[in-house]
């Protein structure tokens, strides 16, 4: 987005510490504000009081919850274009939001539909609706929603992932996500114990961290598989590890479009995940990896023996990943960025 020709400038209002990018101006709350309001809090009040400040012409929310609907507002009030980025799929809206990892709405308990109601007037307020796949665009037609929508998958550099002949493969396996109920690394690790049985010196690395960090490490302790999986936390250089392994996983029970998924297949990885959300955007099911519709442990642990136990298969569908991730490269969403800016 922000290297499009037409965007002057972008200002990114983070709570946590944004790398350098070009033509990115990355902004933080106050401390003493972050004090009052906690982070997350202050970056919303940050946003609000720059957005009435400086009067940009776009306004974006990644996420309706919460960013999208004070975007929606906020845009308003000042006279801007409202874009609100949609990078979780239908669940960010379906059923009040219930399904979603928001403190505020999760907190539901089950499916409210009028507040799925008001959430999707809320969509219906925006100038302009991005997904990085198509299931989300799809839920929101059949509720009725009649705004612009583009499908904008989120660009990767292509200089960073990218098969690495001199790092040597480390890792049979590599899972990356925030260790939280919805990403299902239980079942992963369930996958791992039972494929070790035909695969013995199979192993696997964790990069991300998330409420359930410690209860996964005790469940590989008492699966004894600790010893073959590495939990590494959050990571800078998501890549390195990504051109450490050779096959990625997502056991999720929910998904989007994966970035992590985008990002492994640029890398050369072949993948085998759950067959849910815009996954199968991407991933073909036989040709580039595996997608598990009955999302067993057993049925993941059968793919994860059928891929790793042939290397020609494994290289005949990293191949394939590469091809299939061209796409998603910076250059190519750039030029779709452009495309959509010129509306503005």
């Amino acid at each position: 987005m922000a290297n499009a020709g037409n965007c002057h400038n972008l200002t990114m209002v983070a709570a946590s510490p944004v790398p350098f990018i070009n033509n990115v101006d990355a902004v933080y709350a106050p401390k003493w504000l972050q004090k009052l309001a906690g982070k997350v809090g202050a970056r919303l009040l940050y946003f609000c009081w720059l957005a009435i400040k400086n009067k940009p012409d776009v306004l974006v929310g990644f996420h309706l919850l919460l960013n999208g609907l004070f975007v929606a507002i906020l845009a308003k009030i000042i006279g801007a274009k409202s874009v609100y980025i949609c990078g979780g799929g239908p669940r960010e809206v379906a059923g009040g939001g219930v399904a979603t990892e928001n403190r505020i709405f999760s907190r539901i308990g089950q499916a409210d539909y009028f507040i799925e109601a008001q959430l999707l007037k809320a969509v219906n307020e925006m100038d302009l609706v991005v997904s990085m796949g198509s299931s989300a665009i799809e839920y929101f037609k059949e509720k009725g929603v009649s705004t612009h929508f583009e499908i904008v998958p989120g660009g990767f550099d292509n200089f960073s992932f990218t098969p690495s002949e001199s790092i040597s493969k480390e890792y049979d396996l590599i899972l990356i996500g925030r260790l939280s109920d919805i990403k299902r690394v239980d079942r992963f690790l369930h996958a791992i114990k039972i494929a070790k049985e035909k695969l013995p010196n199979l192993n696997a690395v964790v990069v991300g961290d998330g409420p359930n960090l410690e209860s996964l490490q005790a469940l590989s302790v008492k699966l004894d598989i600790s010893s073959d999986v590495d939990f590494v936390g959050w990571q800078n250089d998501v890549h390195i590890w990504l051109q450490k392994s050779k096959c990625f996983v997502l056991t999720s029970d929910s998904e989007g479009l994966s970035q992590a998924l985008i990002q492994a297949m640029m890398t050369g990885l072949a993948a085998i995940t759950s067959d849910v959300g815009d996954l199968d955007n991407i991933l073909e099911n036989g040709k580039n990896g595996y997608l598990i519709f009955n999302k067993t442990e057993e049925n993941f642990a059968e793919s994860i023996v059928n891929l790793l136990g042939s290397p020609e298969r494994l290289n005949t569908f990293s191949k394939n990943s590469l091809k299939s991730a061209e796409k998603y490269s910076i250059s190519n969403v750039e030029s779709e960025w452009n495309r959509i800016f010129s509306f503005y």
